[in-house]
């Protein structure tokens, strides 16, 4: 349930002035409001996948490739040294794209 924090806030007199059956009342109006929810507008909000990210800004730190990494000549990646499974035509491949 969402929460109004600017909305003003009632006094103990007005709290009390509520009745049980109001309350009640009001717990069935919004119960039965939730019920009547509309499939399309749910699906308009749903990100699928592939979706067009291009006016999205990213905050991401990018290190420089480092003196004991290197890119794996097949799937591109930058791996540690100890990665590194063998040399194919002086070009490095890495231990995940040799299994």
């Amino acid at each position: 349930m969402a929460t109004d924090y600017d909305a003003p806030r009632k006094t103990d007199e007005e709290l009390s002035a509520d009745s049980i059956e109001e309350l009640k009342a009001r717990r069935v109006d919004k119960s039965a409001s939730a019920v009547d929810v509309d499939e399309t507008d749910l699906a308009e909000n749903l990100e699928l996948p592939g979706a067009d990210l291009s006016n999205e800004e990213f905050s991401v730190r990018v290190v420089p490739k480092q003196a004991d990494e290197f890119t794996c000549s097949r799937c591109f990646l930058v791996h540690h040294r100890s990665q590194l499974a063998k040399m194919v035509k002086n070009q490095p491949v890495c231990t995940e794209c040799l299994a």
